[in-house]
């Protein structure tokens, strides 16, 4: 155990938790969506449950480098592409959160639909975990990936992916009822996850896009929503605070 307390570990797991919370988000967002569908006192069980399955697949993908390394070998072509496992992974990932995300919009946008035909899609606990796993796979391959590309020692990527989601579990509850309860940061969120199932697809044919710029068009989207919400809630504190039957600024002629 001594042999992992040194600086250069300190470092690479400091470095690491904060990678695995940065594409945590991803998770995060995934699962304050599909956790909206669900009656609210099983919001909080729902997400801690899909950080915990988070969790379980990073470090059982963990304990098998030598399988996810073997995933990146050529199995064949198509399109004048070389395709592995993890892209057809990814791929497949990429593909299933568009579909999501499209799907979420259409009923967001069209909120009638709902009203009249219920959402037909997360109905339970169960269909949403399933839905959660789903993602959990293709996102914590891509973690491990990265991660295994930084770090070597597996005590200390699996310290990093414990000590990130418990960081996200601090602040996942305040995010899925932030997003729950603001229509419009709702459609964001659904327009990153869309961004972020564009991208899986990209990387699927190996094109390399930075998520950074998702990342900063999010995170600007963002800033700009906020900027929007404290507008309105200060227009509406003005006409609050002005009495409507208040006598005019401007004498009236006589």
């Amino acid at each position: 155990m001594t042999e992992y307390l040194t600086v250069e570990h300190l470092i690479a797991l400091l470095t690491l938790t904060a990678l695995e919370v940065v594409l945590g988000i991803d998770n995060i967002i995934f699962i304050a969506i599909q956790a909206g569908h669900l009656p609210v006192a099983q919001r909080d069980r729902a997400r801690r449950l899909g950080l915990l399955l988070a969790v379980v697949s990073r470090v059982l993908l963990l304990f098998m480098i030598g399988w996810i390394v073997q995933l990146k070998q050529p199995i064949g072509t198509l399109l004048g592409h070389e395709f592995t496992w993890k892209d057809l992974v990814v791929l497949a990932g990429g593909l299933f959160l568009i579909r999501q995300a499209t799907v979420e919009i259409h009923h967001k946008v069209e909120g009638h639909h709902e009203a009249e035909h219920g959402s037909p899609r997360v109905a339970t606990l169960k269909a949403m975990l399933i839905q959660v796993t789903i993602m959990d796979i293709v996102f914590s391959l891509d973690s491990v990936i990265t991660a295994v590309g930084m770090s070597k020692e597996v005590p200390i990527m699996i310290a990093a992916v414990l000590i990130a989601v418990g960081v996200m579990l601090v602040f996942s509850g305040a995010i899925v009822r932030f997003v729950d309860q603001n229509p419009a940061i709702k459609l964001l969120a659904l327009s990153f996850l869309l961004l972020i199932g564009v991208l899986l697809v990209a990387e699927g044919f190996h094109q390399e896009i930075d998520k950074g710029y998702i990342y900063f068009a999010m995170a600007f989207s963002l800033g700009i929503e906020l900027m929007q919400m404290r507008s309105r809630h200060n227009d509406w504190k003005r006409q609050k605070a002005t009495p409507l039957d208040a006598p005019s600024a401007t004498p009236p002629h006589s």
